[in-house]
């Protein structure tokens, strides 16, 4: 069995005290050994941590061990190598950044859907069905039919959802009434902030996938499925499929976008260092620096070990907060 932990959370909850939570939760992950990231606002808590497994609980049972976090959700995975190199606890501005002053996820939400009902839910044909995610995110996969913002970064989707309400957009009024809209993401974090915008704007029928992608294909079977695709995901795995199996895509270590073989095979590539998507922004400093990494890490390879650049976190650059 693999030996470790990784948990994945995220919860919108009011947290004016949350400065202080900085100094003793991250005292409390290095005496465990737990690594990763954590971001804390006033909206709430995000991140991924990673370790021994009864260093990762501990730091789970000390959130869980506050009120409004009794009910933390998380999700697990495992690894044979340790997924972190340091601990970061962060405070932010947001969790996850949209720039909307005075927006309020944990009491402004939508509604929640599981994945058992989201099928029936985004065949009504009233229904606007809105993939949250950015652009290279929807290339990869989607729902059938689901409308792609092309957006490049969360924070642009506000200017997205006020362009598509006036008239003759896909959020426009019709006969007076503002139509129904659900929306959904990889994990659940940027769909809960985007229901959240749209009923602080006005719509009262909007809905959320809850768990996200992620749990849709865990729990839907292959034949009734609406997916198509697959779905990037912020980790090693790069993107999964029905079952959660990993996909069979790759990461580009410069600009971070998911590749397909077509990508692979272009001249345009070169391991480590560029991609069809990356090739031309690349200045002769910027190339050299990626080449001398990715020297480092096949020689790393070559001797059995791993280099900190072959874990790097898989992040694209305009991302801020994966879920």
């Amino acid at each position: 069995m693999s030996r470790y932990l990784t948990a994945a959370l995220y919860k919108f909850v009011e947290l004016p005290d949350y400065a202080g939570w900085q100094a003793p939760l991250l005292a409390l992950c290095r005496e465990h050994g737990v690594k990763g990231t954590l971001l804390l606002a006033a909206e709430g808590i995000n991140g991924t941590i990673a370790g021994l497994p009864q260093g990762v609980r501990a730091v789970l049972q000390w959130l869980r061990s506050d009120a409004r976090m009794a009910d933390l959700e998380h999700k697990e995975s495992w690894a044979d190598t340790p997924p972190f190199h340091r601990m970061k606890v962060r405070l932010k501005a947001e969790i996850v950044t949209m720039h909307v002053p005075g927006l309020r996820p944990a009491a402004m939400a939508g509604r929640y859907v599981p994945p058992q009902a989201w099928n029936a839910l985004i065949r009504q044909p009233d229904v606007v069905v809105v993939d949250t995610r950015n652009d290279y995110e929807v290339a990869v996969g989607s729902f059938d039919g689901a409308v792609d913002p092309g957006t490049r970064s969360f924070s642009e989707l506000p200017q997205w959802v006020e362009q598509q309400s006036r008239p003759g957009g896909l959020l426009a009024e019709r006969d007076g009434k503002k139509p129904r809209v659900a929306m959904f993401c990889t994990g659940g974090i940027r769909c809960e902030k985007s229901t959240a915008l749209l009923r602080m704007r006005g719509f009262d029928e909007v809905y959320h996938l809850q768990g996200g992608i992620l749990k849709y294909l865990e729990t839907v079977k292959p034949e009734d499925s609406l997916w198509q695709g697959q779905c990037f995901v912020f980790d090693e795995r790069v993107s999964v499929g029905h079952g959660l199996a990993q996909g069979e895509l790759q990461l580009c270590r410069s600009c971070r976008r998911p590749l397909d073989a077509d990508a692979m095979a272009s001249p345009l590539f070169e391991e480590g260092v560029s991609c069809p998507h990356c090739h031309d922004t690349l200045d002769a400093a910027r190339r050299q620096a990626l080449a001398e990494r990715q020297r480092q890490v096949t020689l790393a390879r070559a001797r059995g070990t791993t280099h900190i650049a072959a874990q790097m976190p898989v992040r694209p650059a305009r991302t801020v907060v994966s879920d």
